[in-house]
């Protein structure tokens, strides 16, 4: 299926906040049909049916699959519509550890369809304009990362502190996201070694560091926390320090949705990109438009695995 982009008929499963947020969005593009939903709980959702049950779900003609349940449930879910034939769409973590990830990917190849991950961040302007000056050698060569991410609050619900139900704390939730950043702006180096410390209180990490050494020499810090006392809502930014100058993504004043990024010369700052930039469903709406041509596997999907793999070790797995 190539050539002639057709509206693909998709499902969701799971529509919590994240769920109905990337639902609502999709929906606006209108780059997808969206036949059906499903979730546990009790759902109303305008114009689509929402059943209690994934099987009750993929009873319906659909070409692709959205997962946005617990952590523990993608591996299952998405080959579940792997082996249906359908394209998959899943949130962050695409699973819990990389033997879950390779196992996924690999289903999709054998299947031939096209599976994606609600890496979200590659869809902010700031980041995708500090990706660009990195490529085009603005800052000269990257000998230095930085890369952080605290939430001031952290997840509400209660499978998220459950390590068999998330896999992981906030690495997991949040550091995926850093990981996956330098993998994507710096083209997928090869990570040599990997130092780690996490902390936290219950069953899983609240707060944790990594040292990240590249093969080019390059060297990665990263941290992400929940439930720091950040004096504000969030801290995200990712830096890269170059021998000629730096390029800094980050949010403004606390801001989960807020970006800019700077391009930095000595003492000098010049803003490159600054809000208002409507980035959250950028993702899915490109997997949809995607789908609708060609409902091929990518082998771009083997990414995933790669950041996957980069968690793991930071988890000493």
């Amino acid at each position: 299926m190539t050539g002639v982009a057709t509206l693909p008929r998709i499902g969701f499963v799971g529509v919590g906040w994240i769920g109905r947020n990337r639902l609502e969005a999709l929906a606006r593009s209108r780059r997808a049909e969206i036949v059906a939903a499903a979730d546990p709980a009790p759902v109303e959702l305008d114009d689509v049916p929402c059943h209690a049950s994934l099987d009750e779900l993929l009873e319906h003609e659909l070409e692709g699959l959205v997962i946005a349940t617990p952590n523990a449930l993608h591996a299952e879910q998405a080959l579940a519509a792997l082996d249906r034939g359908l394209a998959v769409f899943c949130q962050k973590p695409l699973a819990r550890n990389a033997a879950e990830a390779r196992a996924i990917v690999d289903a999709a190849r054998d299947a031939d369809r096209l599976l994606a991950v609600d890496l979200s961040y590659r869809c902010v302007e700031a980041f995708r304009k500090a990706r660009e000056l990195v490529r085009q050698d603005a800052i000269g060569e990257v000998f230095a990362v930085d890369l952080v991410f605290h939430n001031a609050y952290g997840p509400d619900r209660p499978w998220f502190y459950d390590p068999e139900l998330s896999g992981g704390g906030c690495v997991l939730d949040l550091g995926v996201h850093l990981v996956d950043l330098v993998l994507w702006t710096l083209d997928a180096p090869e990570v040599t070694s990997v130092w780690s410390r996490l902390f936290g209180i219950g069953e899983v990490e609240d707060y944790a560091v990594a040292q990240l050494d590249l093969s080019d020499g390059a060297v990665v810090r990263i941290a992400c926390s929940w439930h720091l006392h950040a004096g504000r809502d969030a801290v995200v930014e990712a830096t890269f320090y170059g021998a000629r100058g730096s390029v800094s993504a980050h949010n403004i004043g606390g801001s989960f949705y807020d970006f800019q990024a700077e391009l930095r010369h000595g003492t000098a700052s010049e803003i490159v990109v600054e809000p208002p930039d409507d980035w959250g469903g950028r993702a899915i709406v490109a997997w949809a438009d995607r789908l609708g041509r060609d409902r091929r596997f990518d082998p771009a999907a083997e990414e995933l695995v790669a950041v996957s793999e980069v968690v793991d070790r930071i988890y000493g797995r």
